[in-house]
């Protein structure tokens, strides 16, 4: 679980470090998309890499929610944290579904449409302006915010990088790298929201 999450988070911060060539205009976030695909089939090898790292962590996570369901045939009297009992860890299996939707929503808007006639600027753009749309995207990154809150600091513990000296302050690290990720999504998403043509004017 550690190590796929890992991973992952690795993957969410060159793609919000990839996306955010958006600030600085339209022609710059079309230059990135356009050297991503110019990289032929290793762009399929990554994809499909990153399919098999996630579906474990899926496949890892459910197994793992069912064993506590199991091993807990009733709920506990008394509610205790021992210090990583949090918001985020406690609706871990429901974030994590959550972001499962929004992931296979992202996918069949942007990545499974037709990339001939119009760019993935004007893609984007046509997204966001739906206000059903915006509010869904809105949802799926509050759903990744609070699950990666407590899985980048769980992921330390996991792996052994841990000791209650330092414990506080591997916790705030971990806010901080994934309020990072997160706020990036969320800018995007705001200036896209405040003006629908935004990227076009940008050009």
């Amino acid at each position: 679980m550690a190590s796929t999450g890992l991973l992952l988070g690795g993957f969410l911060l060159v793609h919000a470090a990839g996306n955010s060539s958006i600030f600085w205009g339209r022609d710059a976030f079309l230059s990135y998309a356009e050297h991503l695909h110019a990289l032929g089939p290793l762009v399929s090898v990554f994809e499909i890499t990153l399919l098999a790292v996630f579906s474990l962590h899926v496949v890892t996570g459910l197994a793992l929610a069912l064993e506590n369901i199991k091993a807990r045939s009733s709920r506990y009297v008394v509610q205790h944290s021992a210090g990583g009992r949090t918001l985020g860890s406690r609706t871990m299996p429901y974030t994590g579904l959550v972001i499962l939707g929004f992931i296979w929503m992202h996918l069949q808007n942007v990545h499974f449409t037709d990339h001939h006639s119009r760019t993935i600027a004007d893609i984007v753009s046509t997204i966001l302006a739906n206000p059903a749309y915006t509010v869904l995207y809105g949802l799926g990154l509050l759903a990744l915010a609070l699950h990666i809150s407590h899985g980048f600091w769980s992921m330390f513990q996991s792996i052994g990088l841990n000791h209650p000296r330092y414990d506080r302050l591997i916790r705030v690290s971990a806010w901080i790298g994934c309020g990072f990720i997160v706020s990036i999504f969320f800018v995007i998403v705001l200036l896209l929201i405040s003006n629908s043509n935004w990227l076009g004017q940008l050009a």
